[in-house]
């Protein structure tokens, strides 16, 4: 996604089983590989999982003027 990707809207690369298409290829983009998951980001669940990514999306989203 070129251009970033918003909020709660899944990646392009993200395939049916939610595997990344891109996983392990070089192509991925770099602030993917450079995710390391922990217990606080996983939480305990898939909706934790959502949770925590949808604050981390919100806390570095871009100010608009």
């Amino acid at each position: 996604m070129p251009n970033g990707k918003p909020a709660g809207i899944p990646c392009v690369q993200l395939m049916p089983d939610l595997r990344c298409a891109l996983f392990g290829r070089p192509e991925r983009p770099l602030v993917c590989a450079s995710l390391r998951p922990s217990a606080e980001m996983c939480g305990a669940s898939r909706d934790e999982a959502l949770a925590h990514l949808q604050r981390l999306e919100t806390l570095t989203a871009p100010r608009r003027a």
